[in-house]
C-alpha cells in the first residue's frame, strides 16, 4: 500500500512516473515510462485512469494520490492544455461512487480550487463541479456561503453571464435537494436578475421554476418581490402568474376557486401539493386579516379560514410558531390579540403607514423630551430654594 508520502520527493517528472506505476500495479491501461511528449502528456494519461483507485476503505491513500495530481497540475496550468486536464479531473472526480470517496474527491477539487490563481478563469469550472460533487455527499455548506461570497470570490475573473445563469440553476436545484428553500430562492431571484428586459423572455422556464419553489416552500410567504422581476413579469397573463397573484394578495376563497377551475393544472402541470398551498394559504390569509383587525374572534377565524371550531387553537399555536404574527390567545374571550403582524405585500400604502408611524415615534419624542427639560428645570429650581444659607 502506498504511503502518504510518497510522491512527495523529487522532481515533477519523477513524480508523474511514480504515479504512473501505481496505477499499472492497480491494473489500469497505462504505461510505466515516461511520455516522450513531456509532463503535460503524462498528466493526460494519468488524470485517464485516476480513476481506478476509487476503491472504498483506501480513502487516506487516495486523498495523497489526488493531492499530488493537483501539485502537478497547478505547475502545468498556465498552458494552453491545462484547461482540457482540469476539465478532466474534475470530470472524473465527479463520478466517484460512495459517500466516502466524495468526501475526498471534494476535498482535492477544494484544494485545486485554491490552489489556482484569483484571476484564473478556470476556477469558475473547478467550482461548478465542486458544487456537483458536495451536492452527492451533502455538504454544499461547505462550499456554498451565500450570494455575496459567491460574487466576491469571482470578482477577479468574473464568469460570463451565461456561465454564471448555469452555476446559479445548479445552486438552486442543488439547494432545493438540501431543504435550504430560503438559500435557494434567494439564489433564484439572483439568477432571473441577470436577465434584462430585451432577453427576459429567453428567462421563462427560470422564471416558471422560481414560482414554483416559492409557492412549493412551506416556509417561504414573502412572495410580492418576485412580481417585480423582469422574466416573471413576462409571464403576467397566464396561469402561473394568477396563481402567484392569489397567494402574493389573495385570500384562501380565491385560491379555493382557481383551484376548482385549474385542478389538473395545480396538481399534474405544476405538481404542487393541494393540502400544502391550502396550509399556506390559511397562513396567509390570517396574516391579511391581522393587517387590519387586531382583535380576531375564533368565530371569524373558523369562517374565514374554513377550519372547524376545534381546530383554531391548534391553526393560532401554528400561526406564532412562524413568527409571523405577535399575538396571544384569549381563550376564555375565544378571540386573538394582534401586536404586530408582516405585511404580505410592500408597496406604497405600508410606505406611509411607515412614515406616519416615524413621525408619531418624533413627535411623542419629542414630548418625552420636552417633559424631562422641564422636570430638570423643576429640581434644579427646587433644590436652589431649599439650598441652606450660610450664616458668619
Amino acid at each position: 500500500m502506498l504511503g502518504p508520502a510518497v510522491f512527495m520527493d523529487g522532481s515533477t517528472e519523477d513524480q508523474a512516473q511514480e504515479l504512473r506505476i501505481y496505477f499499472k500495479s492497480l491494473g489500469a491501461e497505462i504505461s510505466e515510462e515516461k511520455s516522450q511528449k513531456g509532463i503535460e502528456d503524462d498528466l493526460h494519461k494519468i488524470i485517464g485512469v485516476c480513476d481506478a483507485c476509487f476503491k472504498e476503505g483506501n480513502e487516506s491513500e487516495i486523498e495523497t494520490i489526488l493531492n499530488d495530481i493537483v501539485s502537478i497540475m497547478i505547475l502545468v496550468s498556465p498552458t494552453d492544455r491545462a484547461e482540457n486536464l482540469i476539465l478532466a479531473f474534475c470530470e472524473k472526480l465527479t463520478k466517484a461512487p460512495g459517500f466516502k470517496l466524495g468526501l475526498v474527491c471534494l476535498k482535492a477539487l477544494w484544494l485545486l480550487f485554491q490552489s489556482l490563481p484569483e484571476d484564473s478563469p478556470m476556477r469558475y469550472h473547478v467550482y461548478y463541479h465542486l458544487v456537483q460533487i458536495a451536492r452527492n455527499v451533502d455538504q454544499v455548506k461547505a462550499v456554498y456561503g451565500g450570494i455575496d461570497q459567491l460574487k466576491q470570490q469571482f470578482a477577479p475573473c468574473p464568469p460570463s453571464n451565461e456561465q454564471m445563469q448555469k452555476l446559479l440553476r445548479l445552486l438552486h436545484e442543488v439547494l432545493l435537494t438540501c431543504k435550504q428553500g430560503e438559500q435557494a430562492a434567494a439564489v433564484m431571484v439572483e439568477l432571473l436578475g441577470t436577465y434584462t428586459s430585451e432577453n427576459a423572455s429567453a428567462a421563462r422556464e427560470d422564471a416558471q421554476r422560481c414560482i414554483l419553489a416559492a409557492l412549493a416552500d412551506p416556509n417561504t410567504f414573502l412572495l410580492d418581490p418576485l412580481l417585480a422581476l423582469k422574466p416573471v413579469r413576462f409571464l403576467e397573463g397566464e396561469l402561473i402568474h394568477d396563481l402567484l397573484l392569489i397567494f402574493v394578495q389573495e385570500k384562501l376563497q380565491a385560491y379555493l376557486k382557481f383551484y376548482k377551475d385549474h385542478k389538473e393544472f395545480v396538481e399534474h402541470t405544476l405538481g404542487l401539493n393541494h393540502e400544502q398551498n391550502m396550509k399556506k394559504m390559511r397562513l396567509l390569509t390570517f396574516m391579511q386579516l391581522a393587517e387590519t383587525n387586531p382583535e380576531m374572534t375564533f368565530e371569524t377565524i373558523q369562517n374565514e379560514l374554513m377550519i372547524s371550531e376545534e381546530e383554531v387553537e391548534s391553526f393560532i399555536i401554528d400561526v406564532l410558531k412562524t413568527k409571523l404574527v405577535r399575538a396571544r390567545m384569549d381563550q376564555g374571550g375565544r378571540k386573538v390579540l394582534i401586536s404586530s403582524t408582516m405585511h404580505r405585500t410592500f408597496g406604497k400604502p405600508q410606505w406611509l403607514q411607515l412614515r406616519d408611524l416615524l413621525v408619531a415615534w418624533k413627535a411623542n419624542l419629542s414630548s418625552v423630551q420636552e417633559g424631562m427639560k422641564s422636570v430638570a428645570a423643576a429640581q434644579m429650581e427646587l433644590a436652589a430654594k431649599t439650598k441652606p444659607t450660610l450664616t458668619h
